[in-house]
Protein backbone atom coordinates (compact mmCIF):
# COMPACT_ATOMS: atom_id res chain seq x y z
CA UNK A 1 0.00 0.00 0.00
CA UNK A 2 2.78 2.28 0.77
CA UNK A 3 4.58 1.76 -2.31
CA UNK A 4 1.61 2.85 -3.97
CA UNK A 5 0.97 5.64 -2.41
CA UNK A 6 4.60 6.35 -3.13
CA UNK A 7 4.53 5.89 -6.60
CA UNK A 8 1.15 7.86 -7.45
CA UNK A 9 2.89 11.13 -5.57
CA UNK A 10 5.81 10.66 -7.92
CA UNK A 11 3.40 10.69 -11.12
CA UNK A 12 1.67 13.61 -10.06
CA UNK A 13 4.99 15.29 -9.97
CA UNK A 14 6.12 14.07 -12.81
CA UNK A 15 2.87 15.80 -14.46
CA UNK A 16 2.60 19.35 -12.30
CA UNK A 17 6.61 19.99 -11.44
CA UNK A 18 10.11 19.81 -13.45
CA UNK A 19 12.05 17.71 -10.51
CA UNK A 20 15.11 16.20 -11.69
CA UNK A 21 15.82 12.74 -12.22
CA UNK A 22 17.84 12.24 -9.47
CA UNK A 23 15.61 14.05 -6.77
CA UNK A 24 12.60 11.74 -8.13
CA UNK A 25 15.28 8.67 -7.08
CA UNK A 26 16.12 10.24 -3.78
CA UNK A 27 12.67 10.68 -2.98
CA UNK A 28 12.09 6.98 -4.07
CA UNK A 29 15.10 5.64 -2.18
CA UNK A 30 14.27 7.25 1.17
CA UNK A 31 11.29 5.53 3.36
CA UNK A 32 9.17 8.57 5.02
CA UNK A 33 7.84 6.18 7.32
CA UNK A 34 11.39 5.64 8.81
CA UNK A 35 11.51 9.16 9.94
CA UNK A 36 7.76 9.58 11.42
CA UNK A 37 6.17 7.82 14.36
CA UNK A 38 5.17 4.59 14.12
CA UNK A 39 1.43 5.34 14.59
CA UNK A 40 1.29 7.51 12.00
CA UNK A 41 3.30 4.67 9.42
CA UNK A 42 -0.35 3.89 7.11
CA UNK A 43 -0.27 8.14 6.23
CA UNK A 44 3.94 8.46 5.46
CA UNK A 45 2.68 9.59 1.63
CA UNK A 46 -0.07 11.82 2.26
CA UNK A 47 0.75 14.96 1.07
CA UNK A 48 0.60 16.82 4.32
CA UNK A 49 2.61 17.84 7.19
CA UNK A 50 2.68 15.13 10.11
CA UNK A 51 3.52 15.45 13.71
CA UNK A 52 6.71 14.40 15.35
CA UNK A 53 8.19 15.84 18.49
CA UNK A 54 7.74 18.68 20.60
CA UNK A 55 4.62 19.82 18.51
CA UNK A 56 6.89 20.51 15.21
CA UNK A 57 5.99 18.38 11.63
CA UNK A 58 7.61 17.05 9.22
CA UNK A 59 6.84 19.14 6.08
CA UNK A 60 4.59 17.50 2.91
CA UNK A 61 6.30 15.60 0.56
CA UNK A 62 5.58 18.35 -2.12
CA UNK A 63 7.20 20.93 0.36
CA UNK A 64 10.27 18.85 0.73
CA UNK A 65 10.56 18.38 -2.82
CA UNK A 66 10.13 21.71 -3.91
CA UNK A 67 12.78 22.89 -1.36
CA UNK A 68 15.18 20.55 -2.34
CA UNK A 69 14.83 20.81 -6.13
CA UNK A 70 14.97 24.72 -5.61
CA UNK A 71 18.64 23.64 -4.33
CA UNK A 72 20.21 22.88 -7.53
CA UNK A 73 21.90 20.41 -5.73
CA UNK A 74 25.12 18.40 -7.66
CA UNK A 75 27.14 15.42 -6.21
CA UNK A 76 29.54 16.23 -3.92
CA UNK A 77 28.32 19.43 -2.35
CA UNK A 78 28.80 20.50 1.21
CA UNK A 79 24.94 21.68 2.47
CA UNK A 80 24.08 23.25 5.55
CA UNK A 81 20.47 22.88 6.90
CA UNK A 82 18.86 24.81 9.66
CA UNK A 83 16.18 22.51 10.98
CA UNK A 84 16.89 18.61 10.95
CA UNK A 85 13.58 17.85 12.09
CA UNK A 86 12.99 14.44 11.84
CA UNK A 87 15.87 13.55 9.10
CA UNK A 88 13.76 13.25 6.52
CA UNK A 89 14.70 16.36 4.16
CA UNK A 90 18.32 16.02 5.72
CA UNK A 91 18.23 12.32 3.77
CA UNK A 92 16.85 13.02 0.52
CA UNK A 93 19.64 15.66 0.12
CA UNK A 94 22.35 13.24 1.42
CA UNK A 95 21.16 11.07 -1.28
CA UNK A 96 21.50 13.55 -3.90
CA UNK A 97 24.84 14.89 -3.16
CA UNK A 98 25.99 11.52 -2.44
CA UNK A 99 29.11 9.89 -0.96
CA UNK A 100 31.54 12.94 -1.79
CA UNK A 101 29.08 15.17 -0.40
CA UNK A 102 28.20 16.03 2.85
CA UNK A 103 24.84 17.44 5.15
CA UNK A 104 25.82 19.47 7.89
CA UNK A 105 22.35 19.92 9.74
CA UNK A 106 21.70 21.80 13.04
CA UNK A 107 18.76 21.29 15.30
CA UNK A 108 17.98 23.15 18.84
CA UNK A 109 15.73 20.49 20.26
CA UNK A 110 17.30 17.75 21.79
CA UNK A 111 14.41 15.34 21.48
CA UNK A 112 14.50 16.18 17.82
CA UNK A 113 18.34 15.85 17.55
CA UNK A 114 18.05 11.94 18.79
CA UNK A 115 15.24 11.10 16.90
CA UNK A 116 17.03 12.09 13.59
CA UNK A 117 20.19 10.32 14.28
CA UNK A 118 18.33 7.30 14.71
CA UNK A 119 16.06 7.42 11.94
CA UNK A 120 19.21 8.15 9.66
CA UNK A 121 21.25 5.55 11.12
CA UNK A 122 17.78 3.09 10.36
CA UNK A 123 17.92 4.34 6.78
CA UNK A 124 21.62 3.94 6.11
CA UNK A 125 22.30 7.85 5.59
CA UNK A 126 26.34 7.98 6.47
CA UNK A 127 26.93 11.46 4.95
CA UNK A 128 25.53 13.69 7.37
CA UNK A 129 26.87 15.15 10.67
CA UNK A 130 24.04 16.40 13.14
CA UNK A 131 24.53 18.93 15.47
CA UNK A 132 22.57 20.26 18.90
CA UNK A 133 23.16 23.67 18.15
CA UNK A 134 21.23 27.45 17.16
CA UNK A 135 21.62 27.02 13.28
CA UNK A 136 21.32 30.61 12.47
CA UNK A 137 24.66 31.12 13.33
CA UNK A 138 25.79 28.67 10.91
CA UNK A 139 28.69 25.80 11.91
CA UNK A 140 31.41 28.04 10.98
CA UNK A 141 34.14 24.96 11.67
CA UNK A 142 32.22 22.67 8.44
CA UNK A 143 32.06 26.17 6.06
CA UNK A 144 32.08 27.23 3.38
CA UNK A 145 28.67 25.88 1.71
CA UNK A 146 27.73 25.18 -1.35
CA UNK A 147 23.66 25.43 -0.96
CA UNK A 148 21.96 26.21 2.75
CA UNK A 149 18.27 24.93 3.65
CA UNK A 150 16.09 26.36 6.55
CA UNK A 151 13.15 24.60 6.94
CA UNK A 152 11.25 26.84 9.73
CA UNK A 153 9.73 30.64 9.03
CA UNK A 154 12.69 33.41 9.74
CA UNK A 155 11.89 37.13 9.75
CA UNK A 156 14.96 37.48 6.94
CA UNK A 157 17.80 35.10 5.55
CA UNK A 158 20.53 35.06 8.98
CA UNK A 159 23.71 37.22 8.17
CA UNK A 160 26.00 34.61 9.72
CA UNK A 161 24.70 32.31 7.58
CA UNK A 162 25.12 34.10 4.45
CA UNK A 163 29.00 34.76 5.36
CA UNK A 164 29.33 31.35 5.22
CA UNK A 165 27.63 30.38 2.26
CA UNK A 166 30.09 30.36 -1.02
CA UNK A 167 29.97 32.76 -3.88
CA UNK A 168 27.59 31.43 -6.54
CA UNK A 169 25.70 29.62 -3.49
CA UNK A 170 22.04 29.29 -3.06
CA UNK A 171 20.37 29.52 0.07
CA UNK A 172 16.72 28.35 0.31
CA UNK A 173 14.08 29.45 3.21
CA UNK A 174 10.70 29.95 4.30
CA UNK A 175 10.97 34.15 4.84
CA UNK A 176 8.03 36.00 6.61
CA UNK A 177 6.11 36.22 9.56
CA UNK A 178 4.60 33.58 12.20
CA UNK A 179 1.32 33.45 9.82
CA UNK A 180 2.55 33.65 6.66
CA UNK A 181 5.99 32.76 4.88
CA UNK A 182 7.12 33.23 0.81
CA UNK A 183 9.96 30.65 0.04
CA UNK A 184 12.60 32.50 -0.80
CA UNK A 185 15.91 31.92 -3.17
CA UNK A 186 18.90 33.36 -3.10
CA UNK A 187 21.64 33.43 -5.33
CA UNK A 188 24.91 34.89 -3.88
CA UNK A 189 27.29 36.62 -6.30
CA UNK A 190 30.85 37.22 -5.87
CA UNK A 191 30.46 40.35 -4.16
CA UNK A 192 28.34 38.77 -1.57
CA UNK A 193 24.81 40.16 -2.80
CA UNK A 194 21.48 38.03 -3.53
CA UNK A 195 19.38 38.11 -6.11
CA UNK A 196 16.14 36.97 -5.10
CA UNK A 197 13.45 34.29 -6.63
CA UNK A 198 9.95 33.80 -4.87
CA UNK A 199 8.98 30.23 -5.08
CA UNK A 200 5.08 30.93 -3.13
CA UNK A 201 3.40 31.14 -0.05
CA UNK A 202 3.66 28.39 2.90
CA UNK A 203 3.12 28.41 6.42
CA UNK A 204 6.28 26.32 8.47
CA UNK A 205 6.85 25.91 12.11
CA UNK A 206 8.66 29.16 13.72
CA UNK A 207 12.49 29.31 13.63
CA UNK A 208 13.70 30.15 17.26
CA UNK A 209 16.11 33.24 18.23
CA UNK A 210 16.73 36.47 16.94
CA UNK A 211 15.63 35.79 13.46
CA UNK A 212 12.72 33.52 13.87
CA UNK A 213 9.62 33.97 16.52
CA UNK A 214 10.36 31.97 19.39
CA UNK A 215 12.85 32.34 22.27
Amino acid sequence: MLVQQKNLLMDLWKRRFNFKGTELKAFESVKREDFIPEKLINRAYDDIPLPILRGKTISQPSTVMMMTSALELKEGENVFEIGTGSGYQTAIIAKIVGEKGKVVSAEVIPELVAFAKQNLKKAGIKNVEVFEDDGCKGIKKESPYDKIIITAAAKEFPKELLEQLKPNGIIVGPVGNVHEQEMVKGIKDKDGKLSLEFLGQFLFSPLYGKYGFED
